[in-house]
């Protein structure tokens, strides 16, 4: 290991566990927190002293103990996120390692510029407590107070405070490589001062620190930013699918529906053959098997609307088969404002899981559905409700999740109906009391 010439001063660690603690504040008010906020603020009062506590034990073991140390540092900020947060242990890794570039970065800033005006120099005295002086703590302050709300103001948007981050373990993975080599090359320096990568000045070994630490907090940020990309693309895609695979069921509902149309129209005809028929008994036979045709042939809804008249017919029929009686008062008219597929999905998806819902209920005079279309002031009000006898479950943000096995392609029935009610600024609500499940969708008119 070389010399390094005109030799700076180390961060105190009185600054260094400052910066740490406000990292870990930082992101603790930008990502989910299934803690609530008394926890939160808990966790985040006791840390500030334990991390400071943290750095000044590092500070009195020998340097041979430096990477203990180090690790020592980064467990107290761990536990900081993961306890005041209530993370999952992925989720603390995750955003630990963010923190502690965090940290890095805006330590290092200020140490560079407090070293480069002067205000720690060998030739000015030191302070006797903390070995920090005026000058230095108020260019902290200002510092501090702009790095960190810079990156509140960035990480806000990279993250999501209403649901779970769950990065996969490629994700962790890469951030914690990327953190480990954003720290080696920033510190390398102080390691050796002899290789590609290192400074042999003083200034400019903080100038080099701060510049790795702020090209690693970027690469953390883009990957966030990636990830934050594919999982909405991903949730997209399923809606998308979802509403295709509605719309064609509809087409493929309206075919069968005008097909039984004409099959009905020639029945009448082979009828009115039959009337002509000599034998009178092999005549009524006949009579009373094609009228029974006709009439379940001719079985539909008529609400008004045309659309939801074809998803209605199909339900009721496969309600029918399931031995579930389906009850409807619906004025179609209005939903006359939304476009074909938006009315297949949206009732299509409600009552398929009113169907599967109600044909697991054991007794047969209990599998019922209530369907009910309506205007009530200024909005339409589509109410589906459903008997049931399941064990409804919830996922951490306390929406229904799927009772199929296969969860990842099935659970985008009320989110497709969400998503569907908020294209016409609607709302969505759930209840469910007494094994009756209720789903109402409010669209102002």
């Amino acid at each position: 290991m070389n010399t390094i010439t005109n030799a700076l001063p180390n961060i105190p660690r009185l600054y260094t566990g400052i910066c740490e603690w406000l990292a870990c504040v930082v992101y603790l008010l930008v990502i989910y927190r299934r803690a609530p906020k008394w926890r939160s603020a808990l966790v985040a009062a006791i840390g500030l002293p334990a991390i400071i506590g943290i750095q000044y034990f590092d500070g009195a073991m020998s340097l041979d103990f430096w990477i203990l140390g180090m690790l020592l540092a980064v467990a107290g900020m761990y536990l900081v996120i993961f306890l005041g947060a209530q993370t999952t242990p992925r989720e603390g890794l995750y955003v630990t390692a963010r923190a502690f570039v965090l940290a890095e970065l805006v330590a290092s800033l200020h140490w560079q510029i407090a070293t480069f005006i002067g205000f720690n120099n060998h030739r000015r005295p030191r302070a006797p407590v903390w070995g920090l002086d005026l000058p230095t703590a108020i260019l902290a302050t200002i510092i501090y107070l702009v790095g960190f709300g810079l990156a509140w103001a960035i990480e806000r948007h990279n993250f999501e405070r209403d649901k779970p981050m769950n990065p996969s373990r490629t994700a962790v993975a890469g951030s914690i490589i990327i953190t480990i080599v954003t720290f080696a090359v920033s510190n390398l320096s102080f390691v050796s001062t002899n290789t590609p990568f290192s400074g042999s000045v003083g200034q400019e070994i903080f100038y080099i620190r701060t510049l790795v630490d702020l090209c690693g907090y970027a690469i953390l940020g883009a990957q966030q930013e990636q990830a934050r990309v594919a999982r909405a693309n991903v949730e997209l895609a399923s809606i998308n699918a979802k509403l295709q695979s509605e719309h064609q069921e509809y087409l493929q509902s309206k075919e069968n529906i005008e097909s039984l149309g004409r099959i009905s129209h020639d029945l009448k005809h082979q009828i009115t053959a039959l009337r002509a028929e000599v034998d009178p008994e092999h005549a009524a036979a006949g009579f009373e098997q094609l009228e029974a045709s006709v009439q379940e042939y001719s079985a539909q809804e008529h609400t008004g609307n045309s659309v939801l008249d074809v998803i209605l017919t199909s339900k009721v029929k496969a309600c029918a088969q399931q031995g579930i009686t389906l009850t409807t008062v619906a004025d179609g008219k209005l939903l006359a404002d939304m476009s074909s597929m938006d009315i297949a999905t949206l009732f299509g998806n409600a009552l398929d899981n009113a169907i599967e819902a109600a044909s697991q209920v054991a007794e047969p005079e209990r599998r019922l559905i209530k369907l009910a279309l309506y205007e009530h002031g200024q909005f339409t009000v589509i109410r589906v409700e459903n008997y049931y006898e399941s064990t409804l479950r919830t996922d951490d943000q306390g929406d229904l999740r799927t009772t199929k096995s296969d969860q990842r392609a099935h659970g985008y029935g009320v989110k497709s109906i969400k998503h569907i009610a908020g294209l016409y600024h609607g709302d969505v609500t759930i209840k469910a009391r007494d094994h009756w499940f209720t789903l109402t969708v409010l669209l102002p008119r």
